[in-house]
């Protein structure tokens, strides 16, 4: 298995609110890796485990919320191995958006 790609987003909207937004926007996050089809999703307690298919092609990885931060650990294979460094930087900028600050009405 490859080595994960590891984003750290800090945020200070506490632990519900960042699980909340995190529920609702996975489909922005995962958009940035190519995702295609169904993302399958399983929350352990304030550990969310997903998978999804990009390129035929399956991507799994979690996000563990705390109260300040939100840790993402995404296990790419194959080809993605080779792009790491772009889908951890565009990530952390869906991440920031996602989880920085109050949300707009």
């Amino acid at each position: 298995m490859s080595k994960p790609v590891v984003v750290s987003i800090p945020h200070e909207l506490g632990r519900a609110e960042a699980r909340r937004r995190i529920n609702e926007g996975l489909g922005s996050l995962t958009a940035q890796i190519g995702a295609v089809g169904e993302i399958k999703q399983a929350w352990e307690g304030d550990l969310l485990r997903f998978s999804l298919q990009a390129i035929g092609q399956t991507v799994t990885g979690t996000i563990d919320v705390q109260e300040h931060e939100a840790r993402l650990e995404v296990y790419l294979p194959g080809i993605f191995a080779m792009i790491a460094n772009k889908v951890k930087g565009r990530l952390r900028d869906e991440g920031q958006i996602l989880l920085g600050g109050p949300k707009k009405s």
